[in-house]
């Protein structure tokens, strides 16, 4: 601080109260309409400022009951204060000017003045005035000031300015230099009037006689007393920069291979100054105009002069690099030099080939000829010379290989005939290698698929199937399954089955099975007869829906189980006229005489038509038995007195089936004491032992019997014909007549006749057919259909049979028991309907209404 700095609070108050009796007391100046006072800053508290009781007119007793008072803002600080009982304004605090008006002019306090009863509102304002309480200050106490010795005469060197908080005169006024003969001071004003010294050279500086030079600034204010405030300056003579440094050579080139790693060293500079110290020393660095991409591959040393590797190097992208590098000493002035580094840089094969698939066509064909196009391929190496020619290939085990077409482009083309059910998909590896050392290869994989052609035809899993189908099985079941394979995809190996077109016994096949298309289920579609049809083949066919269509057959063999569904019918003896079968026996027969044979037959087939016979009932058990397995009827003892004349006897028949079917015939024996002439009821069919012991007797007895038969089989054969037709002819009417439907013994058509014939109606449009089958009797009792079709159904393939009742009892004509024995060896039986088959939902509206009717005796001796 300065010659007042250290002066204490007694001193500041006698200069302001020397100030203010020189000045007089501060009299109101009026401002607009309001009045306004001066007062020197740092006054005492309690010093007086202004009388406002006096100035403002009021009532100086009033002022405490009429609240006068200053009105400031909230925070504020209260610098002056009011005295109510005399109105007097006086310094609450103590006033600093630089603190309460920071920028410089004019420091005003305004003051508002509030008096109630009535209420008036008052404006003061008091000016601060300045007085000289601060002292000029320099920033540093010491300043450093390097000069050129080769500095001319009269160059200036500004130095820091002083700073002074006072305002006006107060402040900064003049500055002084302490006596020197190198330099001299000059003050110069601001446009703000503020002053700045500058240290003018006087006389030329030689660094080698006086490094430094040392003299004092002093700044001096305008006040009262005159405050001051000093700052010492040390000037620093500098060796005069007057050599620039100088390369070796204006050009250097060097040569770096592309995959040198960072921080290798590309080149080391060198440049001397013969200057010493900071003049001498040299730093390295990048000219102004160097491309950003040098800076970033290449770093250079500042002191040393090395320049190193920083970044990756890529030949492809340039193959030379130049670098321009300045050096500069690091005196004052300096001078930059400048030289070129050309970097040359070395291709090594660091670059893999690349393998571009220009155009890909896929899926391909399966039957695409060889030598089809499947892609186009091109192969690109960024390197040079030989690291930069590529060879490309596939592996050797695909139907594939490469053409070049020209440099560096490829067209992948198939070499063989494919096959997709073979291989489906090929994963072509294309290997690109270049000729470098080492090579480099570049391996891309294709994923070629192959589409399908229908070009294999469906296969069954097995040539034939056996199918073995219980009889009476309900219509509709499920019989086997079929299966083929195609080993085609998608549209090509959907496959559909169906049945081919042919007949069954006159039938067409589709009345008898059918199939499901698509999971080749076969169902029987009415209920086999194993006495009807034993066996049957169809021809399935499995058909692809490619185009054009494949298809392959097999043969489907059903063989038709037999059940025990029929029970044994007896032949001999027949009873006659509703009665029991009669027989003579005479009174003198020995044991072991053969009194007859009962004759029976089963319609089934193996254990169910094995057949034998016991005596289930007889009026006396000791006198007669019946051989289990051939039927003979002889006595097993003499008759006795004792003996009825008439033995009633029942044999039952049975079959090896099960569960086992039977039947039973009631035989009246007459015991006689003579035989008669007339041939009983067994002549037909067995002869007595003595007779048969005769050959010729025997054989013409056997051609008389056979001539019989043919010619009453031929007469019946004619009179069923001729009955048929007129029939035929009577059914031509309106609807279906009752008696039409009738069952005779002399309409019977012939067993080959029932198994061929195909119940095809086609009546007139608007009408009903009513079609009527006679199936011959000797079986069990049999049913009678009436069908009534529409004219959409005439075509219709169902064949509804009726049986006929067997032949009376009282029918004793031996031409016709002989004939009926014929025919019932050779027939077969018709087996009841299945009552729970409803025909297919296609022809269920053809079929309008149906009726079974009962026909036939129900006491007859047989059981069905």
């Amino acid at each position: 601080m300065g010659i007042g700095a250290g002066s204490g609070q007694g001193q500041l108050f006698l200069r302001s109260l020397l100030f203010l009796l020189l000045a007089g007391p501060p009299a109101p100046r009026p401002a607009g309409g309001q009045l306004r006072y001066a007062v020197p800053e740092e006054l005492e508290h309690g010093a007086f400022v202004a009388n406002l009781g006096e100035d403002l007119g009021l009532d100086v007793s009033t002022l405490s009951a009429r609240r006068f008072r200053i009105v400031s803002r909230a925070g504020a600080r209260q610098h002056l204060e009011v005295n109510l009982e005399n109105g007097i304004l006086f310094v609450n605090e103590r006033i600093d000017r630089e603190e309460v008006c920071e920028a410089g002019g004019t420091c005003l306090l305004h003051l508002q003045l509030l008096v109630e009863s009535p209420l008036e509102l008052y404006r003061v304002e008091v000016e601060v005035l300045d007085i000289n309480d601060h002292a000029p200050t320099f920033p540093w106490q010491e300043y450093v000031l390097e000069v050129a010795e080769s500095a001319v005469l009269g160059a200036r060197f500004p130095l820091e300015s002083a700073q002074d908080p006072d305002m006006g005169t107060n402040s900064v006024h003049t500055y002084r230099l302490s006596p020197n003969s190198f330099f001299s001071l000059e003050v110069q004003t601001r446009s703000d009037a503020s002053k700045f010294a500058e240290l003018v050279l006087e006389r030329a500086l030689d660094r080698e006689q006086q490094r430094t030079h040392r003299v004092l600034l002093t700044a001096l204010d305008g006040g009262v007393p005159e405050r001051s405030g000093t700052a010492h300056i040390l000037v620093t003579v500098l060796d005069a920069n007057d050599n620039v440094p100088a390369f070796d050579q204006s050009s250097y080139g060097v040569s770096l291979p592309e995959d040198a790693p960072a921080g290798t060293l590309v080149i080391q500079l060198n440049a001397t100054d013969l200057d010493e110290g900071p003049n001498g020393e040299i730093e390295y660095s990048f000219s102004g105009h160097a491309p950003p991409r040098v800076r970033e591959l290449f770093h250079i040393e500042p002191r040393s002069g090395q320049v190193l590797l920083k970044g990756p190097l890529d030949y492809e992208r340039a193959n030379l690099h130049e670098l321009y590098v300045q050096a500069k000493d690091r005196g004052p002035s300096a001078v930059a030099v400048h030289c070129r580094v050309l970097v040359h840089l070395l291709d090594v094969n660091d670059n893999a080939p690349e393998v571009t698939l220009t155009s890909v066509s896929t899926p391909v064909l399966e039957d695409a000829p060889p030598g089809t196009v499947i892609a186009v391929i091109s192969v690109l190496d960024r390197d040079s010379g030989d690291n930069g020619h590529v060879i490309c290939e596939v592996s050797p085990d695909v139907p594939f290989e490469l053409r070049s077409s020209f440099r560096n482009y490829y067209t992948l083309v198939t070499t063989q005939a494919l096959d997709r059910e073979v291989v489906p998909e090929y994963n072509v590896s294309i290997t690109a290698r270049d000729m470098g050392s080492p090579a480099l290869l570049t391996r891309s994989t294709l994923t070629i698929l192959v589409s399908d052609v229908n070009d294999n035809a469906p296969r069954f899993l097995q040539p034939s199937y056996s199918v073995y189908v219980m009889e009476n099985n309900a219509p509709g079941a499920s019989i086997c399954s079929v299966s083929a394979l195609d080993p085609d995809c998608q549209q090509n190996a959907y496959l559909s089955y169906s049945i081919a077109d042919g007949h069954i016994h006159g039938m067409p096949v589709g009345t008898y099975v059918s199939i499901n298309s698509d999971s080749g289920h076969m169902y029987a579609l009415r209920s086999l007869d194993y006495e009807q049809i034993r066996s049957f083949q169809i021809h399935v066919q499995a058909q692809d829906a490619g185009f054009p269509p494949l298809s392959a057959n097999v043969t489907v063999h059903i063989f038709v189980l037999d059940q025990n569904d029929n029970a044994p019918v007896i032949i001999s003896p027949m009873p006659r006229n509703g009665s029991m079968a009669t027989e003579l026996v005479p009174r003198s027969a020995g044991p072991g005489y053969l009194v007859g044979t009962v004759s029976a037959v089963d319609a089934d087939a193996g254990l169910n038509s094995r057949l034998s016979y016991q005596l289930l009932q007889a009026t006396d058990f000791t006198l007669f038995s019946v051989a289990p397995d051939t039927g003979e009827l002889r006595t097993l003892r003499s008759f006795l007195e004792q003996d009825a004349t008439r033995q009633r006897l029942v044999v039952q028949v049975c079959d090896g089936g099960q569960p086992a079917l039977s039947a039973t015939v009631s035989l009246l024996l007459s015991v006689v004491e003579t035989m008669p002439q007339t041939l009983s009821d067994f002549s037909e069919f067995s002869l007595p032992p003595e007779a048969s012991s005769s050959s010729p007797l025997t054989l013409y007895l056997l051609v008389s019997l056979g001539s019989i038969s043919f010619t009453f089989l031929l007469a019946i054969l004619i009179l069923t014909a001729i009955r048929c037709r007129g029939e035929r002819c009577s059914r031509q009417g309106d609807g279906c007549s009752p008696r039409l439907c009738h069952c005779c013994p002399g309409s019977r058509p012939s067993p080959e006749g029932l198994k061929t014939s195909n119940l095809t109606v086609q009546p007139p449009a608007g009408t009903m057919a009513a079609t009527c089958l006679d199936i011959p009797g000797g079986g069990p009792p049999g049913y009678c259909y009436k069908v009534c079709l529409g004219p959409e159904s005439a075509q219709s393939d169902f064949m509804f049979l009726k049986p006929c009742s067997p032949p009376r009892n009282n029918e004793k004509d031996p031409g016709k028991q002989s004939q009926l024995v014929q025919h019932l060896r050779v027939s077969k039986q018709i087996k009841q309907p299945n009552m729970d088959w409803l025909p297919p939902s296609t022809q269920r509206p053809a079929l309008k209404r149906y009726q079974i009717r009962h026909c036939g005796n129900r006491g007859s001796g047989w059981k069905g």
